[in-house]
């Protein structure tokens, strides 16, 4: 057992010695600036190009080809040979010279919410599930309990001891305290909690219904980002792909950074299908309270918000909007200027279904033709399957890098 731990720790090992190469070579270098460059509203060398496959990993890296056993080796073992495989494909995922560890927190009740949320599971495999919302009755709502989060530090420090023995001597170990990605999506637990058709007839039937619920879970996380600030000790989240940026804000003379130092981003998905005047009632209106203590805002995900442009531009700080497949250019380029920058996503569907690249080529010409001289990067996203085309993202990354450059 001893000799088997052994050799799974060389293989986490070696595969970050790797990881630490590639951070130190000038191609990052010029990764890591060009994020900077178009997130600062600078003109980088190209625009960025970037994909995130999700449920393809399971094609690209199948689960059984990893060779650690140790679950927290084999977390580690995954997550290197994620960044390897990006690498090959040849997007431009940054690189930065440090491991990060995220601080540990509790959270009581256990359920978060004091009601349990559960889901229908697919009979598919990769098939859709189905909600099974708690909330069913307005009775139900006496039930929730506001979160309390907690920050273990005897956890996290054990945790980062253990990570700093396996991994110090490549490279540096730094903890990750604070916000994520996404802090003011409170529309996934709004459905979690009471049904996606529930909520949308609450807000025509009952709309104080719908405002508790909203005020509830904006005063939770308004906690929860309460809880950081008072720790004094927020790490900047702006060193990732989409959000890579020069440093947030000022930082105060004591060098602790806070909020205003940080990026958030949040999206409106669950209310895709409502009104722009509903939209801003029961969401925008409750995400801005959050935006507002944030330095830097990135704003939508897959949802059309053609109708709704200029709520997102009344957003505070809004840096990135994101322009969705279903928002399309067109509508987006004549309400924007060169104020922010747009995130161009892909329409994951139209890039692994087709057997035949030229269309996909066509598109992408297309698109980048329309946005010369804006700043803007260019995402691939929420991939659900690669479809039998296993080259399909390194051929998207060479067509969209090719284009970057040609319209540069």
């Amino acid at each position: 057992m001893e000799k088997q731990l052994q050799r799974e720790r060389q293989i986490v090992q070696q595969l970050a010695e790797k990881v630490a190469e590639f951070s130190k070579e000038k191609e990052n270098e010029r990764i890591i600036q060009r994020w900077k460059d178009v997130n600062a509203l600078r003109k980088p060398d190209i625009s960025p190009v970037w994909c995130r496959p999700v449920g393809c990993w399971k094609e690209l890296l199948p689960e059984d080809s990893l060779e650690c056993k140790d679950l927290w080796l084999r977390g580690w073992e995954y997550r290197l040979r994620q960044v390897l495989i990006k690498r090959d494909i040849g997007d431009d995922e940054p690189v930065m010279s440090y491991f990060e560890v995220n601080a540990v927190f509790d959270v009581e009740p256990a359920s978060i919410w004091g009601v349990e949320v559960r889901k229908h599971s697919s009979v598919s495999d990769g098939g859709a599930w189905a909600y099974d919302p708690p909330l069913k009755t307005e009775a139900d709502f006496d039930k929730l309990i506001m979160p309390k989060h907690t920050y273990n530090e005897a956890a996290t420090a054990e945790l980062l001891e253990k990570t700093n023995e396996l991994l110090g001597d490549i490279m540096e170990v730094r903890l990750q305290f604070g916000p994520g990605y996404d802090s003011a999506t409170m529309g996934t637990a709004a459905a979690d909690l009471r049904g996606l058709e529930q909520i949308m007839r609450d807000m025509i039937a009952k709309p104080k219904l719908m405002h508790r619920l909203a005020n509830y879970l904006l005063e939770a996380q308004q906690a929860r980002l309460d809880m950081w600030e008072r720790s004094g000790m927020i790490t900047p989240n702006n060193n990732m792909s989409m959000l890579l940026s020069d440093p947030v804000g000022e930082t105060k003379t004591n060098e602790t950074y806070s909020l205003t130092n940080c990026w958030c981003a949040g999206n409106s998905q669950e209310f895709d299908q409502v009104s722009p005047a509903m939209w801003e009632e029961f969401c925008l209106n409750y995400q801005k309270q959050i935006f507002k203590r944030f330095g830097y805002v990135c704003y939508g995900c897959c949802e059309n918000l053609a109708m709704k442009i200029d709520g997102v531009l009344s957003i505070p700080n809004l840096r990135i909007f994101v322009c969705s497949a279903w928002t399309g250019l067109d509508i987006m380029l004549k309400k924007i200027n060169k104020d922010y920058c747009i995130m161009w996503r892909q329409k994951a569907s139209d890039v692994v279904f087709p057997d035949d690249v030229k269309k996909i080529r066509e598109d992408l010409e297309e698109g980048f033709k329309k946005l010369k001289g804006q700043y803007f990067q260019v995402v691939l996203r929420e991939l659900q399957t690669l479809r039998g085309h296993q080259d399909r993202l390194y051929v998207w990354t060479n067509i969209a890098k090719e284009l970057a450059a040609k319209y540069s």
